[in-house]
């Protein structure tokens, strides 16, 4: 899953995004509105974190925006203004969800993972292939009954290998859905990343490099 987080408080926006990631999540940044139409409308989100009272362009016109440019993505609506008539106001605008400030964190994931559920493109939550078994909910993966212990970037790689169902995913592809946008393209993760988790599912190995084209489950 890949996450937006525009939020200008930045220790909540850092302290967020560092907790999505360690649930497997790719999460970029923004503190303005300014800087999350522009990221939204470049990028492939699968759910935006949206703080209501951004500086620059407020946040519900960066949700009226992004409803009215068909932009994919789901929206949750993060702010401090939790009554009625505000939650009322920002689903009214758009936004798929609302959660008022201050929340659980387990909440906010379960909502983000519930939201992306909705994405036209999700998958059904089990994905099960060649021997393989990943439940994303769990966070679970297991090789013919064997339980296999992924890092997080691991586990998102090959959720995505699942989700493409035995077509070819491109390393520019996963670099793109696993990891957040500092990541530079000329780096080896993708490689090490897939060597890694070839070696944690054993044998037979079920990833295939596609030579100029990427990998295969």
């Amino acid at each position: 899953m890949r996450v937006l987080v525009a939020e200008d408080e930045k220790v909540l926006a850092r302290v967020v995004a560092a907790g999505l990631r360690r649930e497997t999540m790719a999460v970029d940044v923004v503190h303005d509105g300014d800087a999350a139409l522009e990221r939204a409308m470049t990028n492939d989100y699968d759910v935006i974190v949206l703080d209501r009272d951004l500086p620059a362009v407020h946040g519900d016109d960066v949700c009226r925006r992004l409803v009215a440019e068909r932009i994919p993505a789901r929206i949750i609506m993060l702010t401090a203004a939790g009554d009625l008539r505000s939650k009322v106001e920002g689903l009214s605008i758009g936004a798929d969800d609302y959660l008022p400030k201050p929340f659980d964190f387990p909440e906010l994931v379960a909502r983000l993972r519930a939201l992306a559920r909705r994405v036209p493109s999700a998958h059904l939550p089990v994905l099960a292939r060649a021997g393989v078994t990943l439940d994303p909910a769990r966070r679970e993966v297991f090789r013919d009954g064997r339980y296999v212990g992924l890092s997080p970037k691991e586990f998102a790689v090959l959720e995505i290998l699942l989700r493409a169902d035995g077509t070819v995913v491109s390393a520019e592809d996963l670099l793109e859905k696993a990891w957040d946008e500092n990541i530079s393209y000329f780096t080896n993760s993708v490689r090490v990343t897939v060597m890694t988790l070839r070696k944690k599912l054993g044998d037979p190995p079920v990833i295939e490099t596609i030579t100029g084209a990427g990998y295969r489950l």
